[in-house]
């Protein structure tokens, strides 16, 4: 390419220039940060082009007046020259715990700003300001701050009632014991600030006067508490009144005690094996003592209306057992129990550094069907994680209504629930009598579509809302485009995601699994990170990788790390501990996810090299998935796990030249090629080579990798393990593959996130899109002319020929094949960052039409919001843009014709704001500068347009017609 930078000029008006969307570590005025030194850090927003920032300041104080000019601010950096800003590390004196904090950034363009410049009407313009606080809780480990002890209701087992009926005998309650609940009532007078932390072994809801403390749900959230236990802070000052108060919790076995993954032998209590409360209460009065109301010996526990509750099996309410006013001031609780100190062993409490789980979304019941005379099976239109709520009036008194969650129908019409292996998923309400009853379980989350209620002989659809739940993490992109049917695959692929990012991202909601396996996680993040904010959520799952590790070193399979799961990771799965830091990196810009991941990247990089000195990987596999459930010839495990190997010693390379490890990085740049090298020698062949001495028959490209497999050669085309002079042989041999499939993808897991993108970035664009609108198996779209609404697990998870696929291992909720929607918006739409690129400072803006008509894509980096539109019509190519400040694009307009490009309706340049790059036959290439640009062009896209149309959906499917 050729051509001249853009000059970043503006005319002389005010800039406009100003940050928004404040965030301390990744998060949104975070109550409760236990970190020493957070990350401050902000959006930019501006009305003119080229209105980019140039300097900044960062003020923190605990009297938000001291923020003002003139005050005298906790920390205060000055001005800092610093155009790349993207936030700053905090950096002054020790913070305080149990502190709230107020900052206020200011940031200065880098013309027309500041001293001498002017708005319109002549008045002085000042730089761009906005403020924001965060609150501390323990600061860093916070072990010697704790006053708590850790309690539990005694764990003896709670007799039976008295002459069971016979509907009470076959109630299943899976051996688990009734919620404990627990309380402490106390006096309180002219509180004017009140925190209460809180965290459980097992889960927690607690309640202040009757009012729940909070909307987290199923909280502490997952870890291995071995490692580490979260806790969370909650503001709860309107909650207390003058007098008796009362702090009451209910628990349940969670990930801690209850039932957990899939291994028969260790079907729960894989960490212990009755819950426990945690829990501090700081008073504050107007003299600014404070009084603690701490978890100790004199609680008092019993039990409720919760006679169980767990993630896998479900929840039984059963209301004869109620406890009406426990958790009110003037109750008896006499009759309950003192609590029982377990222990108070602070040293694995952390502050939570991501958002919880909240219940995200309701969706209204679509149809109520009639099944049998106490009996209804009710279709909320889509596939989903979380729980029913659901209005019963007049249950008589031991009557009995059944919930039942599935993701699909049988042939009759009837729940399919065979994939949900040793689930039960099953919620259960005994009445007692009381005319109006709301049952909504609170301890357990189910993957499903479709409800039976069995027990009410009426059921209304406003009786019956499900509750969709998942980690709260803010969303952040939009696609669109003319295919009503690419528009909802998008749809499926979010919904996947937010069905499975809950605490930790999940294989899937519905079965007896739900583990954190890494592979899946990492071919879907390019994904997650465009469609949501996830770097909270990853910050706390990487920790979550780091306490798994093996004592050699290495990664695992799964974190939080389970038994029952082979812990020595295998290629791909491990490897996820290499790549997820360095896309979180390159994505928001934080050098924190490397410099806390390096030291693990190596480890797991000389693990393998260590134990495979020929540098092929073939030792230390563990259980070896290759490229999971891909149909076909399987490719074979060396050439997967050598290509992992040689990506892994690359991007620990990468990882150790952005902080600046020069050795390191030399080291590792030095094994990667090796590697490369060693791959090439040994798995590629070329013009006839047959190394068993006869005549190669199938080398009909002039290059074969062994295997001769799909995800073989997208392996090596990502991972550039091929001679330059090797690569152009090695596409055409993908482009036959994939061809003379269908066209159409023999890939698994691993392939199938890089199919597109490989085909894209090597001219084949075409085949991408190809394969993005097939529509028979395996393809994207399969599914969805069957009524699918999230992404299946496997491509054939169910055909009219053959039904549904081996029930151990069949999801209809399941992200790792929704790894195509990062190439909806970045191939699609056009919306990219350029490979050296970090935190989008340098925008790509690469549209490929296909035949589609129009496509857009919107994404709130961590600079600012960038986003493309582009529409084809009447033979001109439309193509709208948004630069955020502090950041360009390299802009590639489709046409064969560079001298009909227009800039908002002039040549472009006009404004100093657009360069010329180059003119390449498919392609006028411009630099441009931050801001919103219109280009037009002769349409000269090879692909001609196409009326696009609603897919036609065939037979019945067994998720129904959306």
């Amino acid at each position: 390419m050729s051509g001249t930078e853009p000059r970043r000029t503006q005319p002389p008006e005010a800039s406009g220039l100003r940050p928004h969307a404040l965030r301390c570590d990744h998060r949104t005025t975070p109550l409760g940060t236990g970190e020493r030194a957070p990350l401050l850090g902000w959006r930019l927003a501006a009305d003119r082009r080229g209105d980019d920032p140039a300097a900044y300041r960062v003020r923190v104080a605990e009297d938000p007046g001291a923020l003002a000019d003139g005050g005298r601010p906790l920390w205060d950096t000055g001005r800092v020259e610093d155009p790349d800003a993207l936030g700053v590390l905090y950096a002054g004196p020790p913070l305080r715990s149990r502190t709230r904090y107020h900052w206020r950034v200011t940031v200065w363009g880098a013309a027309g700003t500041g001293e001498g410049a002017r708005t319109e009407t002549g008045a002085a313009a000042g730089p761009g300001e906005a403020t924001s606080w965060f609150e501390t809780a323990f600061i860093g480990d916070g072990a010697p701050e704790w006053r708590a002890s850790w309690i539990t209701h005694d764990p003896r087992p709670v007799p039976v009632m008295d002459a069971p009926t016979e509907g009470e005998r076959a109630l299943d309650d899976h051996g688990l014991a009734p919620c404990p609940l627990l309380r402490r009532a106390f006096t309180a007078t002219a509180v004017t600030r009140a925190r209460l932390y809180v965290s459980a072994r097992g889960l927690y809801e607690v309640r202040l006067n009757g009012v729940r403390a909070g909307d987290a749900e199923l909280a502490p959230g997952w870890t291995d508490y071995t490692r580490r236990i979260q806790y969370q802070t909650y503001d709860v000052t309107a909650l207390l009144r003058d007098g008796e108060n009362v702090l009451a919790a209910t628990l349940a076995d969670g990930w801690w005690s209850g039932f957990v993954g899939f291994e028969p032998r260790r079907a729960g209590a894989h960490y212990g094996t009755f819950p426990q409360l945690l829990a501090e209460l700081h008073l504050t009065g107007a003299d600014g003592r404070t009084a603690v109301v701490a978890t100790d010996a004199t609680w008092r526990t019993g039990t409720g209306a919760v006679r169980h509750a767990d993630l896998l099996m479900g929840e039984c309410h059963d209301l004869r057992h109620a406890a009406d006013g426990w958790e009110l001031p003037g109750f008896d609780d006499r009759a309950l129990r003192p609590a029982l100190v377990t222990d108070a062993d602070h040293r694995l409490l952390v502050a939570s550094v991501d958002e919880p789980v909240r219940a995200m979304a309701e969706l209204p019941a679509r149809t109520v069907t009639r099944t049998g005379a106490r009996r209804h099976v009710v279709d909320f239109g889509q596939n989903l994680a979380g729980r029913v709520r659901l209005r019963v009036t007049a249950l008589a008194t031991g009557a009995r209504v059944t919930v039942r969650h599935a993701e699909a129908l049988d042939d009759d019409g009837g729940l399919y629930t065979a994939n949900l292996r040793t689930a039960a998923a099953t919620d259960v309400l005994i009445g007692d009598g009381r005319p109006h009853t709301v049952f909504e379980p609170g301890f357990t989350y189910h993957g499903f579509r479709y409800a039976e209620i069995d027990g009410l002989p009426e059921l209304s659809a406003a009786d019956i809302t499900a509750v969709a739940l998942h980690s709260d993490t803010p969303w952040t992109g939009a696609f669109a485009c003319s295919d009503p049917t690419v528009e909802r695959l998008h749809r499926c692929v979010e919904w996947g995601q937010r069905s499975n990012f809950v605490s930790v991202p999940t294989d899937c909601p519905q079965r007896d699994e739900r583990l954190g396996w890494l592979a899946d996680a990492q071919v879907f993040l390019p994904t997650a990170a465009r469609n949501a904010d996830v770097a909270a959520f990853f910050t706390k799952w990487l920790r979550d990788i780091e306490d798994a590790r093996t004592p050699e070193g290495g990664f695992t399979n799964v974190a939080p790390r389970l038994a029952g799961v082979a812990d020595e990771g295998a290629p791909g799965w491990g490897d996820a501990g290499v790549i997820i830091p360095w896309h979180l990196y390159r994505t928001y810009g934080d050098p924190r996810f490397l410099s806390r991941a390096l030291p693990a990247m190596r480890a797991w990089v000389d693990l393998i090299r260590r134990h495979n000195p020929d540098l092929v990987w073939r030792h230390k596999v563990g259980p070896h998935f290759a490229d999971w459930l891909a149909p076909g010839t399987p490719t074979p495990r060396e050439v997967v796990a050598t290509a992992c190997f040689a990506h892994s010693a690359h991007l620990t390379a990468r990882a150790a030249e952005a902080l600046g490890e020069r050795a390191t990085a030399r080291e590792y740049h030095r094994l990667a090629a090796a590697v490369r090298a060693v791959f090439t020698e040994r798995f590629v062949r070329t013009g006839g080579e047959d190394r068993t001495g006869g005549e190669d028959r199938n080398d009909r490209a002039g290059l074969v990798i062994e295997g001769d497999t799909q995800t073989g050669y997208l392996l090596a085309l990502a991972f550039g393990l091929l001679p330059a002079d090797r690569t152009d042989a090695a596409v055409r041999r993908l482009a036959e593959l994939i061809e003379s499939a269908g066209p159409a993808l023999r890939t698994g897991f691993l392939g199938v996130a890089l199919a597109a993108p490989v085909l894209d970035s090597y001219g084949r664009a075409d085949l991408a899109h190809a394969l993005l609108r097939r529509t028979e198996v395996p393809s994207w779209l399969f599914p969805l002319r069957h009524g699918a609404t999230t992404v299946w697990e496997r491509w054939d998870g169910w055909t009219p020929e053959a039904g549904f696929r081996a029930p151990s291992m069949n999801s209809f909720n399941h992200y790792a094949l929704g790894s195509i929607g990062e190439w909806l918006h970045r191939g699609v739409a056009g919306l990219d960052q350029r490979p050296d690129s970090v935190g989008y400072r340098h925008l790509r803006v690469r549209p490929r039409p296909g035949t589609l008509t129009r496509a857009s894509a919107r994404y709130a980096s961590v600079r600012g919001t960038a986003e493309v539109r582009w529409e084809r019509r009447d033979g001109v190519f439309s193509l709208w843009l948004r630069v955020p400040p502090g950041a360009d694009a390299e802009v590639y307009v489709p046409t064969a014709d560079p001298a009909s490009v227009r800039e908002s309706g002039a040549e472009p340049g006009h404004d100093g704001q657009v360069a010329l790059l180059a003119a390449e036959p498919e392609h006028a290439v411009y630099r441009v500068a931050s801001g919103t640009y219109h280009f037009t062009a002769a349409d000269t896209v090879p692909e001609r347009p196409v009326p696009d149309e609603p897919l036609t959906l065939v037979g019945s499917h067994q998720e129904g017609t959306p």
